[in-house]
C-alpha cells in the first residue's frame, strides 16, 4: 500500500461487544484494495465479550491496524459513541477520516477510493447490485442535515433495511481532519418532534 496516487486515509470506528463481527468484517476494512495509505484504527468501548482479544490476534496480521480503547471511567455524556470517535480520530496519522461501522463492510474497489475527493463524503452500498454511490461536498454544512438524521439516537444500532432506509443511513463519511471533530459532534443527537420534521423536510429538499 505504499502507491500514493491517493490521499492517506485513516479509517475509524467503534465497537462494542462485537467479537463476531470483527472477526467476520474487519479483514473486508484492512484489505481493501486502494492505490494509497490507509489505516483502520478500531475504538473499543467497553466490550465484555472476546472484542479485544480478536484485535490483539488480528493487529498481529495486520501492519495498517490499530486500536485502543474508551475507558470505564468515563460518563455518558454527551455520549460514548461521540467520544469514542473523538479518540479514534486523535489517533489518526493522515488527512482524510473515515468514520465507518464494522457492520457496513466495504463492497468492491470503488468503496474508499471515492471517499476523498471533497471537504466531506458519504458512501452509500446496493448490496444487491455491489453497487457504491459517492456523495461529495464542499462543506460539512452541505451535508450536516443527511448526517444528523442519519445517525440520531445511533448509540442504539438500528438494524435492517428498513431502519437504514429510513434514517438514510449510509456506509462511511469521509471527512477532512480539520473537519471532523464537528463531524462527530452530529452523531447520536436527540431529535423530536417538530425538530425532525423539519430536519426530515430539509433532507427531502436539499436544503
Amino acid at each position: 500500500m505504499d502507491n500514493q496516487k491517493q490521499p492517506s486515509i485513516s479509517i475509524v470506528m467503534t465497537v462494542h461487544d462485537q467479537a463476531e463481527a470483527l472477526e467476520q468484517n474487519l479483514p473486508a476494512f484492512l484489505t481493501v484494495p486502494y492505490e494509497g495509505t490507509y489505516e483502520v484504527i478500531v475504538v473499543d468501548n467497553m466490550s465484555a465479550d472476546e472484542t479485544p482479544d480478536v484485535l490483539k490476534r488480528m493487529k498481529a496480521e495486520y501492519p495498517n491496524l490499530y486500536s485502543t480503547f474508551l475507558p470505564e471511567s468515563v460518563i455518558v455524556n454527551p455520549s460514548r459513541k461521540r467520544l469514542a470517535l473523538s479518540i479514534g480520530a486523535k489517533a489518526a496519522h493522515y488527512e482524510y477520516i473515515v468514520l465507518a461501522d464494522i457492520r457496513r463492510v466495504p463492497v468492491n474497489t470503488e468503496w474508499l477510493a471515492g471517499l476523498a475527493d471533497g471537504e466531506v463524503s458519504l458512501v452509500y452500498t446496493n448490496r444487491k447490485k455491489d453497487r457504491v454511490t459517492h456523495v461529495v461536498a464542499t462543506d460539512l454544512d452541505d451535508l450536516r442535515p443527511t448526517i444528523l438524521k442519519a445517525e440520531r439516537h445511533s448509540f442504539r444500532d438500528y438494524y435492517g433495511a428498513w431502519f437504514r432506509k429510513q434514517r438514510g443511513l449510509y456506509d462511511a463519511a469521509c471527512v477532512r481532519r480539520e473537519h471532523v471533530f464537528d463531524a462527530i459532534r452530529l452523531c447520536d443527537q436527540k431529535i423530536r418532534g417538530f425538530r425532525l420534521l423539519g430536519l426530515r423536510l430539509r433532507v427531502w429538499l436539499g436544503l
